[in-house]
Parts: C-alpha cells; sequence; structure tokens
C-alpha cells in the first residue's frame, strides 16, 4: 500500500498529460466536421453531422492528392537512404577501437549543435549551384544529411551491445564483413532501427521550411506541409476544411506509428534495461 499511495502522484501527473494530448486531438477531429460559425460558437460540442464535405473540399481545394504522393515519395527515399548512410556507419564505428573512431563519432554528435534554420542559405546556394533547385531530388539528398547525427548516435550505442563471440562465430563460418553486418547486426539491432525510422518520418513528413524555399509552392512538386497552408485564405479562412485538411496529412502518420511503436517500445525497454 505504501508503495501504491507513494506512486500516486505519478499516476495522477500521467494522466494530466495524456488529457492535454487528447483534448487538442479532440477539438482537431469535431471541428473537422463542423463550420466556422459552429466551431467559434460550440467548439467542443460534438458535430451535428459527419458529413465529408470539408474532407472532399480540403482534398480538392489544396489538390492534397498530389502533394500526399509527393511526401511519401520523398519521404520514403529520404528514409532509404538514410538507413543505407546511417546502418554501416555505425556498424563501422561501433566495431572501431581507436582514437579515430571516437573522434569520427564525436563529429557526428556535434550535428545536434547546428540550427536548422542557420544552414538555410548555405543550402540555398547549394541547391542552385547543383541545379537542383526547386526539385524533389534535392530534398531527397538533403533530408538525410539532417538526419544522419541522430541516427548514427542511437545506432552505434545499440551496436556496441552486441557480443563480439557473435562476430566472430560468423567470421569462422566464412561470412564476410558486409554478411556479418547483414545477418548478425542488423537484425539484432532492429528496435534501434525502427525507433530512427519513426523519428526520421515524423521528421521528414513535417518538414516544411526547406520544402516551401527548395521546391517551391508549385502544384505538381510541393509537399503536403507546403499545400496545407493554401488553403487559408486573406479574405475569411474555412477552418473547418482547414482542420479537415490537417486530418487528412495525419492519417499517414498515425499509419506508421501504429506499424512501428511496437519495435520503439522494445527500444526503450531493453536500454533501459542495459542501464
Amino acid at each position: 500500500m505504501k508503495f501504491g499511495r507513494s506512486w500516486l502522484p505519478a499516476h495522477l501527473l500521467a494522466w494530466l498529460y495524456a488529457a492535454l494530448l487528447l483534448v487538442p486531438l479532440y477539438y482537431l477531429l469535431v471541428s473537422a466536421f463542423k463550420t466556422n460559425d459552429q466551431i467559434f460558437g460550440s467548439p467542443f460540442a460534438l458535430p451535428s453531422s459527419l458529413s465529408p464535405h470539408n474532407f472532399t473540399e480540403a482534398f480538392t481545394s489544396a489538390d492534397l492528392g498530389a502533394a500526399v504522393l509527393n511526401s511519401v515519395l520523398v519521404t520514403a527515399l529520404a528514409l532509404a537512404l538514410t538507413l543505407g548512410l546511417a546502418i554501416p556507419a555505425a556498424f563501422a564505428l561501433a566495431r572501431s577501437e581507436g582514437r579515430l573512431g571516437a573522434f569520427v563519432e564525436r563529429v557526428f554528435s556535434l550535428g545536434f549543435l547546428v540550427p536548422t534554420f542557420a544552414a538555410l542559405f548555405p543550402t540555398f546556394l547549394l541547391a542552385a549551384a547543383t541545379g537542383l533547385f526547386h526539385t524533389r531530388a534535392f530534398i531527397v539528398l538533403f533530408l538525410p544529411a539532417t538526419a544522419m547525427p541522430l541516427s548514427v548516435v542511437i545506432l552505434v550505442q545499440f551496436m556496441r551491445t552486441i557480443p563480439r563471440e557473435m562476430e566472430e562465430a560468423a567470421r569462422m563460418d566464412g561470412a564476410s564483413t558486409f554478411a556479418v553486418l547483414r545477418h548478425v547486426y542488423t537484425p539484432m539491432c532492429m528496435p534501434g532501427i525502427a525507433t530512427i525510422l519513426l523519428l526520421n518520418f515524423l521528421t521528414f513528413w513535417n518538414e516544411y521550411l526547406y520544402s516551401l524555399v527548395i521546391i517551391g509552392p508549385d502544384p505538381g512538386l510541393r509537399t503536403v506541409q507546403v499545400a496545407l497552408p493554401t488553403l487559408k485564405s486573406l479574405t475569411g479562412t474555412d477552418y473547418g476544411i482547414l482542420t479537415a485538411g490537417t486530418v487528412l496529412t495525419l492519417v499517414p502518420v498515425w499509419a506508421v506509428y501504429t506499424v512501428l511503436q511496437k519495435r520503439m517500445q522494445q527500444a526503450l525497454v531493453s536500454g533501459a534495461v542495459k542501464m
């Protein structure tokens, strides 16, 4: 009983935090089915009908179909490139024992110190110099560069927990370095890989500033985060349509999180146990 009572404040804080998260989500969902008058008149009341009018209007007005496809393409390619670079880099750093490996790992950690907006102008000049300005290809190449510090640091810590005896056993069976990485390290680091996949997916999908500057507002190229603000109007914004468009853009995020959440929970639990 004493142990249970001592944890009561923690449980209360957890429920309070959950309520703080659920209330905005509830407001967003119910507003997606309302008109402006209903939103401002009774913001937390249930909608009078579940008409999909706001969703269809948002989908057509902002051309969200093409924008979602562009975001899926950019995010998927950027994630694949991030994994293709981060996994071998983390593997090399995890196996290194000299000063050079420690120095390179610190260099990756320095990436956390660079503010996002500080690299905007150099990135703009680089895109113009390479002839990739107003293209999705540059964003696909740029996003993995921003994700490498976090991805490498997380994967290095996971790979260092793998016993060297497993690699030695694979070597005795004739496995090459690539085979060791593919068949030993990668399967055992799946919780860590799922973690960086989820974190980077959220970052890539919600990226707005560089997509706006580099890709631009072209309806055929813009991502969903650039297309969504076009639902606003200087003469009067229909917030029901705007919230409906926002809900549509959150569906892929919910789907990816649903798939990867168990792996991420495994990563958090295993990290706590190792500590």
